[in-house]
C-alpha cells in the first residue's frame, strides 16, 4: 500500500476514534498524526516534537504532541516500544513490515532487521488467532560495544 493511502486510512481511523469518544478533532492532532506517518522507523517524543518544529508547517505544543501520542496509542495507530531502561520509542502501526528489533544492552542502539526469524508457517500454526503484525526484541551487545569491552579488558590485563 502506498504512503498516501496509508496516511488516509490512519486519518480516517483517527477521525472515527475521536468521533466515537467525543474528542475534539483539531488540526494540531491531525498534524501530529500526519507527521508520524511520514517518519520511517522509530522516534521518541523529543525527536518528534523537534522534527515538527523544524518542519514548521503547523505549530504544536509539546503537551499536544504528548497527549496526541496517548490517543494514537489507545486507538492502535502508534506502537510503543520500551527497549530496556532507555526512553520509550514509538513507530507507526500501519505501513510497517514485520520486523525484529536488535537492541544493544550497553549503548542502547536499536536496529531493525527484516530477517523474519518467525516464518509464515509458524504464524499460521497459532490457532484461533489472526496475526496482523509482530515485532521481536533481540538483546545483545553490538560490535562497537563488544570491541570496546575487549579493549578495556586488554588494558586491565596489562596493568
Amino acid at each position: 500500500m502506498d504512503s498516501e493511502k496509508i496516511r488516509k486510512q490512519a486519518k480516517d481511523e483517527f477521525t472515527e476514534y475521536l468521533t466515537y469518544r467525543k474528542y475534539r478533532k483539531t488540526s494540531e492532532r491531525f498534524a501530529v498524526l500526519n507527521h508520524i506517518y511520514t517518519i520511517k522507523g522509530h522516534f521518541n517524543m523529543d525527536s518528534l516534537y523537534n522534527s515538527m518544529l523544524e518542519d514548521g508547517s503547523i505549530r504544536v505544543s509539546r503537551s499536544t504532541v504528548y497527549n496526541t501520542i496517548e490517543l494514537l496509542l489507545e486507538c492502535g495507530l502508534v506502537v510503543k516500544h520500551q527497549f530496556g531502561a532507555h526512553a520509550a520509542q514509538y513507530e507507526r502501526a500501519y505501513g510497517n513490515e514485520n520486523h525484529d528489533h536488535i537492541i544493544c544492552i550497553d549503548c542502547g542502539v536499536v536496529r531493525e532487521s527484516r530477517s523474519n526469524l518467525i516464518g509464515e508457517e509458524q504464524l499460521k500454526k497459532i490457532k484461533k488467532f489472526k496475526v496482523s503484525y509482530y515485532s521481536m526484541y533481540i538483546y545483545g551487545v553490538c560490535s562497537k560495544c563488544s570491541y570496546a569491552r575487549r579493549v578495556k579488558l586488554n588494558r586491565m590485563r596489562r596493568k
